[in-house]
């Protein structure tokens, strides 16, 4: 090994290069050909415990649907049987932003269907249905996701709902890195959230509905990808998150507050060429409001960090979803 390498692997191990990292065949990942459009960025090598990349990471800034992995989390903590049956009534309705949903009024499954419609169908009504039959309900459930939170060292996370539709539901990508790895150390959630569609048999009426994954990777052969959960609202913009292998190597990725629809899986993508390669596929297009060039939102850093610096963990009632 030449001197040269022997400073550069050095470098990496005391964390000099904390947004880059060494390639398996020996090469320095260079983060400057990594151009992204998310405005808030990690991607982490589990297996080495090193950031590879990251950007405005430490931001907080909404969350979305990327809230229900929290929720999967302390409802299997709480180790309520999988089979009992729960049913949607109209506190699961969301009349905060007037989401659709296909589970209609009555509508009844089991505890083990809405979770994993709600982790891989992203289905609001299931998520609040299964935070409502949490112990002590809807406000328990939430007050549990913020002690785990808590317990997580996510010093940037504040969670309002089990769903995500509150913008009031806030992290960074730092703090949904270590999310992630604590979910991905349940197997159930790791099945539900990678399922890429399924049928569910809606009591009473006994009709039957198909629900899709929320992320087209899952579906991708060139991905082998171990856990997974997608967000959007107005607020987070597009969001996603993931444990996949790439290159021989469990990744985490986090992209939070992409513009426009494929944006996050073009950013995954690029993410994927990058390690797999060191070498960038095309940046995003110009003009985009997080094209690699545009700062994030002023607002979101700022305004949303002292939100969750000033909040006790202290439960509040959930919001209607």
């Amino acid at each position: 090994m030449t001197k040269s390498s022997v400073s550069l692997v050095f470098a990496a191990l005391v964390g000099i290069l904390p947004a880059g990292a060494v390639r398996a065949g020996g090469d320095a990942l260079d983060p400057a050909k990594l151009r992204l459009a998310s405005a808030n960025v990690v991607v982490y090598d589990t297996a080495a415990q090193r950031r590879l990349y990251s950007k405005a990471a430490d931001d907080v800034t909404p969350i979305a649907s990327l809230t229900k992995l929290m929720t999967a989390i302390v409802v299997l903590d709480a180790k309520q049987p999988m089979d009992e049956m729960l049913e949607i009534d109209t506190d699961d309705f969301d009349f905060l932003k007037g989401s659709r949903s296909r589970l209609r009024m009555g509508s009844t499954l089991s505890r083990r269907e809405m979770l994993r419609l709600a982790l891989m169908s992203s289905e609001n009504r299931a998520a609040s249905s299964l935070a409502r039959h949490y112990p002590g309900g809807a406000t328990a459930a939430v007050a549990a996701m913020n002690r785990k939170a808590m317990s997580l060292g996510m010093t940037r996370t504040h969670y309002a709902d089990p769903t995500g539709l509150s913008a009031d539901n806030v992290s960074s990508a730092n703090d949904l890195a270590k999310l992630v790895q604590t979910a991905a150390q349940y197997p159930t959630i790791r099945e539900f959230s990678t399922t890429p569609a399924h049928y569910v048999e809606v009591s009473p009426a006994g009709h039957m509905l198909g629900f899709n994954n929320s992320n087209a990777l899952v579906k991708n052969t060139a991905w082998d990808i171990q856990l997974q959960k997608t967000g959007y609202i107005r607020e987070a913009g597009r969001c996603l998150v993931m444990l996949a292998n790439i290159a021989s190597r469990p990744l985490v990725i986090v992209l939070l507050d992409s513009n426009g629809k494929f944006t996050r899986l073009g950013d995954a993508q690029r993410i994927k060429h990058w390690v797999e390669t060191g070498e960038a596929l095309a940046p995003p297009a110009a003009g985009g409001r997080h094209s690699g060039t545009f700062p994030p939102r002023a607002k979101t850093a700022s305004k949303l960090a002292g939100k969750v610096a000033t909040r006790t963990p202290k439960s509040q009632p959930a919001r209607r979803a």
